[in-house]
């Protein structure tokens, strides 16, 4: 992913004031900043939800986007949502969803409505239905939100197949819990991103 130039207002007030970052392949990339910074902005932008008042998004393959808030049919199962996402990304089956389920340990949920499980199950869904099709780029908002321990940890295994596997994926959070799993991490300030690394070996 590349991104150019983006710069972004609400009435007068500039949230983004030009944006420039690259995630390679196999990159993992956090984002961090006070709420209201524009975190979400960035990344409804990233994701196409959003159009920026002027700069560049480039994607070089699909993209996984999974919001801060799960968007949920309270009515449907786990397992209808995954048949709907299958449809929509045009997949022959549901074996790499049935993966991530494996891989966050959460498969006995599957028949369950979505308005009875707890936050973290339903952010479990979320971030399955955000890699189901194994896309080249992963966007993620505060991905981990109502994990517990054990969930945290898969989490971050998984993450780390997916980055030996060659995919770009951006986390961004409020606090930087994770600086050190991390190849580079970005604070956003003022409409601008600063390297954190760069500034603590300044």
């Amino acid at each position: 992913m590349e991104v150019r130039n983006l710069h972004h207002s609400y009435g007068r007030r500039s949230v983004l004031r030009g944006i420039n970052l690259g995630l390679p392949p196999g990159a993992v990339a956090g984002i961090v900043g006070e709420n209201g910074a524009g975190k979400t902005t960035l990344l409804r932008i990233l994701a196409g939800e959003l159009s920026p008042d002027r700069g560049t998004v480039h994607h070089n393959g699909g993209f996984g986007y999974c919001p801060q808030a799960a968007v949920l049919n309270d009515a449907l199962t786990i397992r209808q949502h995954l048949n709907y996402f299958k449809v929509a990304h045009g997949l022959s089956d549901l074996r790499r969803a049935e993966e991530i389920m494996e891989a966050l340990q959460f498969s006995e949920y599957a028949d369950e409505r979505a308005g009875v499980l707890s936050g973290g199950t339903r952010q479990k869904v979320n971030l399955t239905l955000a890699l189901m099709h194994d896309p080249q780029t992963l966007l993620l908002d505060e991905p981990y939100q109502g994990f517990d321990w054990e969930t945290y940890r898969r989490f971050w295994e998984l993450t780390a197949r997916l980055r030996e596997a060659g995919r770009a994926i951006l986390v961004v959070s409020h606090l930087a819990y994770d600086a050190e799993r991390l190849d580079v991490l970005w604070r956003l300030e003022d409409g601008l991103l600063h390297d954190r690394a760069m500034e603590n070996t300044a």
